[in-house]
């Protein structure tokens, strides 16, 4: 601080104080609002100033800020001891919302048709699929570059190895370390990010559309040329085995990390710990030559797609992209193959004991259509009203009802091939027998014993269709749509016409997709939790066969 006071900062520091402040208020005003968008903002002004514009004011201070200014005001502002600020309303604010009616909940709305920015299509001179989708509403450009891979790419002896050479990306290229990686994405106000599912991987570039050259220039440097550096690669092996133990212990991943094996069945490309991170025998394995081998396998400009949306234009965008990936080359990529898993013929009850656990982890679970099959929306209000919201079925029961629960919800991720759909309901111990009783009645009655209702289907498509716009305020969440069409080989206008798809379902249909899904009798059980509290109990139920298995999943009886 003293140094501070007397020196100020830096031209360098000061520039990036300036790049950080200016990109978080280009960020703000993508967003309409909700802790922190453009109403947010407008309304904070107008509270303190009397001017919802007085944004511009500030960035005008920020823009003409130096080294001198700076150290002045940190002279007057933080050497002189504490200073408190204390605010009290306006008597007129406090008239002026006297009149407002607190008792009557604000109108809902009803839910508007989208009406999304088109994908246009390109192909480079080497094979690389690239899609544009123009939004200027905000300076923002960003990049995703998605590579048909995914967990199930991964060999069966190095399960791991797609996720952990995805993270290295962002360790060292052959020009750049970490450190240099990291001040350039704060001097060019961006952000990297890489992510992965079972069928692609993907990695992110959000730049504004000011360093979007120079963020595309180092966008490119990350995805294909990464060093895989022996000291890095030591370092984040040591973080993932560690990672591995914290699941292996940690209930809620217990249960997820054996679930796909129990149901898709060993050597299944989707029988993978659901996080991809891999077990410990094969990451304790693996060297940083398994990884360089799968990037060299699988990222090739014939096997991905380029994905660009924001503030941008395909005639700006595509000479330089022609010019950083053009001489990427194509090459052959192994085929993968998506068997067809037996569903489960009876129910089973797997055991995981957790000694001290202070709740059981309960996890029901059955295999679903892919996610580009005729009745896909059809299934997320099935799913809406038995266990995908607040006020689904589970939740009322386990939780508001019954008070077992902090939270239960059921979960259906998006997949090419068959699904996993699942319940997860976190219970308190001694209640654990009685909530699966709960449960499985519950996949009962919506299964034909109780259909779902007019009121109950209206709440799901309003949960449904109400919060689309929201899901696409920015360029990363339009991104993130367009990724999903993309993977899953959507229509087109798969989110413009969702509303009219969810509002067309009926309750006749929605309880006839729930008869030919749902399997009550034939469910797969995960039970994390300490047994020699919850064993008997469960075991009297009589859900099913029930076995003991450890934390990777193996038989104990």
């Amino acid at each position: 601080l003293q140094r501070f006071l007397k020196e100020g900062p830096s031209a360098e520091e000061l520039q990036l104080a300036k790049t950080r402040i200016l990109s978080n208020y280009v960020r703000i005003v993508e967003r309409v609002g909700g802790f922190g968008g453009k109403s947010d903002l407008l309304a904070r002004c107008q509270t303190y100033t009397g001017k919802p514009d007085c944004y511009k004011d500030l960035l005008q201070r920020v823009r003409a800020a130096t080294p001198e200014s700076v150290r002045r005001a940190a002279v007057e502002w933080l050497s002189d001891g504490d200073y408190v600020l204390e605010v009290h309303p306006f008597p007129t604010a406090l008239k002026a919302g006297a009149s407002i009616d607190r008792k009557q909940a604000p109108s809902t709305g009803h839910a508007e048709k989208l009406s999304l920015p088109p994908m246009e299509r390109t192909t480079l001179s080497n094979g690389l699929k690239v899609v544009v989708a123009e939004r200027h509403n905000a300076p923002i450009v960003n990049f995703s570059l998605h590579v048909d891979s995914g967990f199930s790419s991964d060999s069966p002896a190095l399960p791991g190895v797609a996720s952990f050479s995805l993270r290295m990306l962002e360790e060292g290229t052959r020009t750049r370390d970490a450190l240099r990686i990291g001040r350039e994405l704060e001097s060019l106000g961006a952000t990297f990010s890489t992510s992965a599912n079972v069928d692609w991987v993907s990695a992110n570039l959000n730049v504004l559309k000011a360093t979007m050259p120079e963020g595309l220039d180092l966008f490119a440097d990350l995805v294909l040329n990464p060093a895989y550096a022996q000291a890095d690669f030591e370092r984040l092996q040591r973080e993932r085995l560690a990672a591995i133990q914290r699941e292996k212990v940690t209930p809620d991943a217990m249960a997820q990390r054996v679930l796909p094996a129990l149901l898709y069945g060993e050597g299944h490309p989707y029988a993978r710990p659901m996080s991809g991170i891999g077990t410990e025998e094969s990451v304790g394995k693996m060297t940083r030559g398994d990884l360089a081998r799968f990037h060299a396998t699988w990222f090739k400009p014939n096997n991905a797609t380029l994905l660009v949306v924001g503030d941008t234009t395909l005639a700006e965008v595509k000479p330089r992209l022609e010019a950083l990936f053009g001489k990427w080359r194509q090459g052959a990529v192994p085929a993968k193959a998506l068997p067809q898993a037996a569903p489960a013929g009876k129910a089973t009850v797997y055991l995981m004991d957790r000694p001290g656990a202070l709740q059981s982890n309960i996890v029901a679970a059955m295999l679903a259509p892919p996610r580009n099959n005729p009745d896909d929306v059809t299934t997320q209000v099935l799913n809406s009203v038995f266990g995908g919201g607040f006020s689904s079925r589970l939740n009322l029961n386990l939780r508001e009802d019954k008070h077992w629960s902090y939270g239960v919800r059921s979960a259906l991720p998006d997949a090419r091939g068959q699904r996993a759909y699942y319940s997860i309901s976190p219970i308190q111990t001694d209640k654990t027998a009685d909530a699966m009783k709960e449960i499985v009645s519950e996949y009962r009655k919506v299964a034909g014993a109780g259909p779902i209702t007019a009121k109950e289907l209206q709440e799901a498509q309003a949960r449904l269709t109400l919060s689309q716009p929201g899901n696409f305020e920015t360029a990363a969440q339009l991104a993130n749509g367009y990724r999903t069409i993309l993977e899953f080989g959507l229509p087109p206008d798969y989110y413009d016409t969702f509303t009219q798809k969810v509002l067309a379902v009926t309750p006749e249909s929605a309880n006839a997709l729930a008869a030919r899904l749902i399997a009550p009798d034939r469910l797969t059980w995960v039970v994390v939790g300490d047994m020699a509290k919850v064993e008997d109990s469960i075991r009297a139920l009589n859900l099913g066969e029930v076995r003991r298995i450890d934390a990777d999943g193996k038989l104990l009886q």
